[in-house]
């Protein structure tokens, strides 16, 4: 259901859920390895090649091979992948209202769902 609201919103910016998240994980930490960024979105590194793929057709992201290390590749915003910032903060936003909680209710629900993963893993 969550997904649902988010489709309609993301529609225009052309991502999906899962690119949506990995896109508000660069807007807050760039250029990270692709090992790095699965872990902070949540998302294996085989799911995360074809998304990051499809990121770099939109001109949102580049990957390119680490320095000293062609094994790993780092990601990177585009110009405009950064230029999205606005409009993911809007789709995140616009989102929290249809679900009806509060911020401090959202926080708490992230907080137990981190806690049940952590649990789970």
């Amino acid at each position: 259901m969550i997904t649902q609201a988010y489709r309609s919103l993301l529609g225009p910016l052309k991502l999906t859920y899962p690119q949506f998240v990995v896109m508000m994980a660069l807007l807050q930490k760039d250029k990270v390895s692709v090992t790095a960024l699965a872990e902070t979105v949540g998302l294996s590194k085989p799911t995360m090649t074809p998304l990051l793929k499809r990121l770099e057709l939109l001109d949102y992201v580049t990957r390119e091979f680490e320095a000293g290390d062609e094994r790993q590749k780092c990601i990177s915003l585009t110009e405009l992948g950064k230029s999205l910032a606005s409009d993911v903060d809007d789709v995140a936003t616009k989102a929290l209202c249809a679900t009806g909680l509060s911020n401090d209710e959202a926080t708490q629900l992230i907080s137990l769902c981190k806690k049940i993963k952590t649990q789970l893993s």
